[in-house]
């Protein structure tokens, strides 16, 4: 895919007025990470307005390079897990979407590549935007703290392919510049409500495709080890320990202790009925207040 930066700035994504949310510099993105000194992607895009960016990338995901990526300064059709829908004010999100092939990886740890995304976003925010971000499982990541707390991402990963290697896509939406007034739901936040560091876009963006092709090199240069994975997902996963209740496909809920994430990935739930821990692959997981000791 070419560079879209001059097509860009002669069409826009439609007038603009707002400093906070001027149109993403496509050429400088492409600089720092296809040609620069510390370039480690074959080709980025950056487009004024499309519906997903994921889908994008699925549709030529056949014949694009390996570290393919796609940003959007307007996303009109962003989809989030259970095929969700989200949309925000133009040009006050982070859109983008990665793919990457991943030779010889076992399909059992396939699994782990939405969380390792989440690991990643994370990362980033805690160190460009400098807020205290956690990932709630399996991969929503939430901003802690007094000041408005919530979710501030969303990722979905698609398998896209398996020639010539598995392939897949990750896409993150991250709210930087909505209000609270513009955020579509009470539990949602951004960084500019929690007072973020930094709410520049361009180097978002560009931090978060670095950090994230660092993360799968070294899964790779691991042998796609999961253990190690797992380690820093725990680390960064504040479900853990916490009591939950988690609504999975069927309707059926469980309600229970966050014991564990299993090699798989899975969150694993200690039943307060006292029945053995339950493995949960898929569900809706909700964050609830302790029980209140017998006497308090």
């Amino acid at each position: 895919m070419a560079d879209n930066g001059g097509a860009e700035r002669a069409q826009g994504a439609g007038p603009w007025t707002d400093l906070d949310r001027a149109p993403l510099d496509g050429r400088a993105i492409t600089r720092a990470l296809v040609n620069g000194p510390r370039a480690s992607w074959a080709e980025v895009t950056v487009v004024p307005r499309t519906g997903s960016t994921n889908a994008d990338l699925v549709a030529v995901a056949a014949t694009a390079a390996d570290r393919t990526a796609v940003i959007a300064d307007v996303q009109d059709a962003g989809r989030g897990r259970h095929s969700r829908s989200f949309t925000a004010p133009p040009r006050s999100q982070v859109t983008v979407s990665a793919l990457v092939r991943l030779p010889g990886i076992s399909p059992d740890a396939v699994g782990w590549m939405p969380l390792l995304t989440g690991i990643t976003v994370v990362d980033t925010l805690r160190s460009v935007c400098e807020v205290d971000a956690v990932l709630k499982w399996p991969n929503d990541v939430l901003l802690t703290g007094d000041r408005a707390p919530g979710k501030v991402a969303g990722i979905l990963v698609e398998v896209a392919g398996s020639t010539p290697a598995l392939t897949v896509v990750a896409g993150v939406g991250i709210n930087v510049t909505p209000t609270a007034e513009e955020l579509p739901v009470p539990t949602a936040t951004s960084l500019r409500a929690a007072g973020a560091a930094v709410l520049d876009r361009g180097t978002i963006v560009r931090a978060f495709l670095r950090a994230f092709g660092t993360a799968v090199d070294e899964w790779r240069d691991s042998g796609w080890d999961t253990a190690g994975l797992a380690q820093l997902y725990r680390a960064r996963c504040d479900t853990l320990g916490r009591r939950v209740r988690v609504t999975m496909p069927g309707d059926e809920v469980l309600v229970g202790t966050a014991a564990d994430v299993d090699g798989h990935g899975r969150i694993v739930i200690a039943p307060e009925d006292g029945c053995a821990p339950v493995a949960v692959s898929a569900g809706d997981v909700t964050h609830l207040r302790a029980v209140p000791d017998a006497g308090e």
